[in-house]
């Protein structure tokens, strides 16, 4: 656990400069506006360990992946997010020298940004030996011309006299850090010195998967105004320098504003027209109106989204971040784009989409974005549908299997534990439809394009399970449950029941159809008779005597043991043990049978989720950061407050305090839904059915209060939970609403609060 930033419920703030944590800084003072993003890399270049992260939505390449123990069904490549072609640098030099804060003698070091809106600053004075120069650099990517960043940088000299020169380079000679030999995937096609731009596209690829052109663009200005420097280009870059002497007490002020264009949204040849136009558009306007326009966006989404604590600023902030950096991930603008585990935000997981979505992101998007937004999310899965049938023909299976990982619904996972075995998502991500069904009440999707997942899957499912003749029951041999420090398992219990509750909806709905979709699918009498047979006969792998679910066939069979006999030193294991040694363990690197609880939560009593958990969770490592959303909500259920909480600071502070010494590479984006979920489902112990929406509050003992507000089937409704019980339910807009808190039932009238006490 590493703390960097100061405590401020709206900012990370540092005043300190630390080499050894400058990947960290960068990690958590990333920004995005779901079309581009970057890390927090420094405008003037910085010659230390860095990881230079500029990242483009959807723009994607295909990397080799056939090794010497490739397999049938394996996929052909592996995709990954590029390193895209940088936007923000300034290089700067004073009286001759370059300015490089790995190198150079600093004081007064400032960084910030303001969570209100994605607003990064960073500020320091530079210590030469003929002069005091103060820097302050500015930047924000906009989210209303999504194309648009703006960037500002701000020299005062404080003593002696300064020679400044300062650089607007575009450059595109990038490289990721986990390609081979530095390989590049870019190839430069027109560099632009009169409209100061450059157009590079991705190399060819083998796979049939598309190449992407982008065109970058950039003016600087002074005082507002456009203005031209000294232009230089190179294979890939374009580059203008200005420059100004200054004596003390004179500032120079520029601003850089840059339009990315790319081939998803602009054919090659229509881009720079494209981008003269925005260009236009951007710099019809200052930064400050510009950035005001911008704030006003985020203003109505924390409107909507904010979750307010008093007593804790510590968990206030944690919340608060996670909330800013999933919605410059993702606010369902376009409806191709998905969320990756590290957003914009770092290249670990290929920043491609995962089961991470539906699972974690859903349940949270439902209540606190548009409708649309889940919608949007619902649809990126069926128009894969091409690729998730590809999928279960690659593994010589009927119907569609979903992918661990991808970019276009194409598997495109490189570990064979992973592509071949974690089938469990081929569940968990229909369970998206059956939260958005219940949460809504909108069934048109689930009876039509809905169906489409359901029928393929539950296809899929049933040729993937196999009949014992000697039990008499169907099984599931092969697989990884969300336990990936357990490989190849036969029985996994949640992978079991995920995939019975999939045929069982499937044959639940099936009969509400559409006529269109009935007639799409061709679903038999002989297929719904099979589908019920798996359901009446799954087996489901459980303990009578210990009365709990049991993870696999043989896991009661290991060396089984609480995860306080770990030494210290040893953790997190992932980063100490080898795999073998893992894999022989009893630990469990995230809620696996706990996950199917949660999932199902209402179909399980108080008392069997209570001896799951309490067998479960003290050999739980909690090395993945969605594991312990997941705990903290069953605790809160449970009774079990302390724990509860101390679960909701590990997920709401996950990457504040580098809890699993991993945020060097990126965020945890996908796992920040879960501060929220720990919150809302957990604390105020929300639940919903097609009947209505409940809650049972408690207040954590650190806190004063705390609230949030949910848009819940065309309302608005506000819950505020106070000291002594309290509980305080408004319902801001809407039709009446029937609510249950704890055992009692009120009805809500629009603009009217109810207070009710435990």
């Amino acid at each position: 656990m590493k703390r960097i930033f100061e405590i401020d419920p709206w900012k990370l703030t540092s005043h300190t400069f630390s080499k050894e944590d400058k990947r960290l800084q960068e990690s958590m003072t990333s920004i995005g506006n779901e079309y581009m993003g970057l890390r927090g890399n420094f405008e003037e270049g910085y010659s230390g360990d860095s990881l230079q992260g500029t990242y483009y939505a959807g723009v994607w390449f295909p990397d080799k992946t056939r090794v010497g123990w490739w397999k049938n069904g394996y996929p052909d490549y592996f995709g990954k997010t590029l390193n895209a072609p940088s936007f923000i640098d300034l290089p700067v030099t004073i009286n001759g020298h370059k300015l490089d804060l790995a190198t150079d003698k600093i004081s007064d070091f400032s960084l910030s940004l303001d969570m209100h809106q994605g607003l990064l600053t960073r500020s320091f004075i530079y210590e030469g030996k003929d002069c005091r120069v103060q820097f302050t650099f500015t930047r924000f990517l906009s989210s209303v011309i999504k194309e648009a960043a703006l960037i500002k940088v701000k020299a005062t000299v404080l003593s002696g006299e300064a020679d400044l020169q300062i650089a607007s380079h575009l450059n595109g000679n990038v490289v990721n850090e986990d390609s081979n030999y530095e390989e590049g995937f870019w190839d430069a096609l027109n560099e632009d010195a009169n409209g100061r731009s450059i157009q590079l596209r991705t190399k060819p690829n083998n796979f049939g998967t598309p190449q992407f052109t982008v065109l970058l663009k950039e003016v600087t200005r002074e005082d507002g105004e456009v203005i031209s420097g000294d232009v230089t280009t190179a294979s890939g870059e374009v580059s203008e320098l200005f420059a100004k002497t200054l004596t003390s007490g004179q500032s120079w002020e520029l601003e850089k504003d840059v339009i990315v264009i790319t081939s998803r949204d602009v054919a090659d040849e229509e881009q720079a027209a494209r981008a003269d136009e925005l260009m236009a558009k951007l710099t019809s306007k200052t930064f400050a109106q510009n950035l005001a326009d911008h704030e006003a966006v985020w203003d109505k989404r924390w409107a909507s989204c904010d979750v307010t604590i008093d007593g804790d600023p510590a968990a206030q902030q944690g919340i608060h971040f996670n909330i800013l950096q999933l919605f410059m991930t993702y606010y369902g603008r376009d409806p191709r784009l998905n969320i990756g585990p590290k957003g914009f935000t770092g290249e670990k997981y290929g920043g491609a989409t995962y089961w991470d979505t539906e699972a974690f992101i859903v349940p949270m998007y439902l209540a606190v974005a548009p409708k649309e937004v889940t919608k949007s999310l619902l649809e990126y899965r069926h128009e894969q549908l091409p690729g998730a049938f590809h999928n279960a023909r690659q593994q010589g299976l009927k119907g569609a299997l979903f992918p661990m990982v991808t970019f276009n619904g194409i598997e495109c996972h490189n570990e064979w534990e992973i592509t071949f075995e974690e089938i469990h998502r081929n569940a968990d991500i229909p369970f998206a439809i059956y939260q958005y069904t219940r949460y809504t009440g909108d069934d048109s999707y689930v009876k039509d394009e809905g169906m489409d997942v359901l029928v393929s899957t539950a296809r899929f499912w049933a040729d993937r399970v196999h009949f014992s003749k000697r039990k008499g029951q169907y099984m599931i041999h092969g697989v990884t449950g969300p336990n990936e420090y357990e490989n190849n398992v036969n029985n996994n219990w949640f992978t079991n029941t995920m995939a019975k509750w999939l045929l069982g909806y499937t044959l639940e709905r099936w009969p509400l159809a559409t006529e269109a979709a009935k007639k799409r699918l061709q679903v038999t009498d002989e297929e719904l008779a099979k589908w019920q047979d798996i359901v009446d006969r799954m087996y489901l792998p459980e303990d009578k005597e210990l009365g709990i679910f049991v993870q696999h066939d043989t896991y009661l069979d290991k060396d089984l043991r609480s995860k306080d006999t770990i030494p210290a030193d040893q953790l997190p294991l992932n980063q100490h043990w080898s795999w073998d040694k893992i894999l022989r363990s009893p630990f469990i690197k995230q809620a696996d049978v706990l996950q199917g609880i949660y999932f199902l939560n209402d179909h399980y009593t108080k008392e069997e989720k209570e001896r799951n958990y309490d067998f479960y969770e003290p050999m739980t490592v909690h090395e993945s950061s969605l594991s312990p959303s997941i705990h903290a909500i069953l605790a809160a259920e449970l009774g079990k407050q302390d724990k509860a909480v101390e679960f909701y600071e590990r997920t709401a502070r996950l990457d504040l305090d580098n809890y699993n010494n991993d945020t060097v590479d990126g965020l945890h984006i996908t796992s920040m839904s879960g501060s929220w979920l720990a919150i809302v489902q957990g604390f105020a112990g929300m639940r919903y059915n097609e009947d209505g929406i409940s809650f049972a509050p408690f207040l954590p003992k650190k806190w004063s209060s705390y609230s949030f507000k949910i848009n819940y089937r065309g309302r608005i409704l506000a819950l505020e939970v106070e000291k002594d019980k309290e509980v305080k339910l408004t319902l801001l807009s809407g039709e009446d609403l029937p609510v249950k808190v704890w055992d009692q039932e009120v009805t809500l009238k629009e603009g009217q609060s109810q207070c009710l006490k435990d």
